[in-house]
């Protein structure tokens, strides 16, 4: 059985269907186009992606079907080398269905799911769900021990009524005028080295993070700079420093400067995310907030006391400021914001 969901932030009347589990593809519509992957972060490539499934079917007025795997099962198959998460799955559903999927099944990396080989996979696509067309990206992997692969596809979908379709990798210059192919693990590669414009561009959006928010030290309201304290659970935590960042509340952007890290100056140890949401007035606690990450502006310092802290606060407050309506996800050519932080993709 399928549940119709949409979000506040859909700007149609369109509504996604969402299924579950190996049953949950059993039961996808028939004649379908169709694009299976883990999709997180629903970067620039997997858009590619989606846009090519859409032009294929809309003429057609076929169902657009979108598959994923919730969570990434290296969760289950090796913990210790499963990527963290760019996108909580609740953010991957709202951008699935703002890509225009009308269903969109959801496998988890349950038994029944993991044990399927690549043939197995491939005779359920192909018998049983009735798939139309398939879009895939060059590196698509699948089956028990990622043994399917796109040449695979391409040599069994050639004798059958199921149409491949392989859209071209994304690639974009960075800061540093490397052409850089998108992917999930580039950007969590960028966001490692706290090059969070560079994210924003292979992302086509700045990066999110999301969670609730705790009681503190209250370092930042005695410094004269309250902080919201976020708590980010199980969501890719960029390198720590300060960046210039924006949040919507109550249907308004602020700027807020965000610090990650462990509050050197103050001799604290436990890693903390905190967002100064300047010019808003408000008690937060206890509520979610999401904060978007737009670009580098310094890294970690201990000062021997908290007034030179105060003072470049005050100048992190005005480049955060300065960055509110400016478009990060552009690329552009090189940048003082990446000087200082130099994580090279070789």
């Amino acid at each position: 059985m399928s549940r119709a969901v949409s979000h506040p932030s859909s700007s149609n009347e369109h509504r996604m269907h969402l299924l579950h589990g190996l049953d949950g593809l059993l039961n996808a519509p028939k004649n379908s186009v169709m694009s299976i992957g883990n999709f997180d972060g629903v970067h620039l490539g997997h858009r590619r992606i989606f846009q090519t499934a859409r032009e294929i079917a809309a003429p057609k007025k076929s169902p657009l079907v979108f598959v994923t795997f919730e969570p990434h099962p290296m969760t289950v198959l090796n913990p210790a080398a499963a990527p963290p998460r760019l996108t909580p799955p609740d953010v991957k559903q709202s951008l699935l269905e703002a890509e225009g999927a009308d269903y969109l099944v959801v496998l988890p990396p349950e038994k029944r799911v993991l044990s399927l080989t690549a043939e197995d996979f491939w005779t359920i696509l192909k018998d049983q769900v009735a798939v139309s067309d398939l879009v895939e990206g060059a590196s698509f992997r699948f089956g028990r021990g990622a043994r399917g692969s796109v040449p695979l596809l391409k040599q069994w979908s050639a004798n059958s009524a199921v149409t491949l379709h392989v859209a071209e990798s994304v690639q974009l210059p960075l800061l540093d005028l490397q052409i850089t192919p998108v992917s999930s693990s580039v950007i969590r590669f960028l966001l490692a080295y706290g090059r969070a414009r560079e994210a924003c561009i292979c992302l086509g959006r700045p990066y999110r993070l999301a969670g609730p928010i705790q009681k503190g030290h209250a370092r930042g309201k005695s410094l004269g700079f309250p902080t919201a304290n976020l708590q980010c659970e199980d969501q890719f935590i960029p390198a720590d420093g300060v960046y210039a960042a924006r949040s919507s509340l109550g249907g308004k952007n602020y700027p807020v400067a965000l610090s990650i890290g462990t509050m050197p100056t103050f001799g604290e140890n436990a890693r903390q995310i905190e967002a100064h949401i300047i010019g808003f007035d408000g008690d937060l606690y206890g509520q979610n907030l999401a904060v978007d990450l737009l670009d580098w502006i310094r890294e970690q310092r201990k000062y021997d006391n908290p007034e030179p802290l105060k003072i470049q606060i005050e100048k992190d407050i005005a480049q955060s400021v300065n960055s509110l309506n400016r478009d990060f996800s552009r690329p552009i050519a090189l940048s003082n914001s990446t000087a200082s932080n130099p994580g090279s993709i070789a």
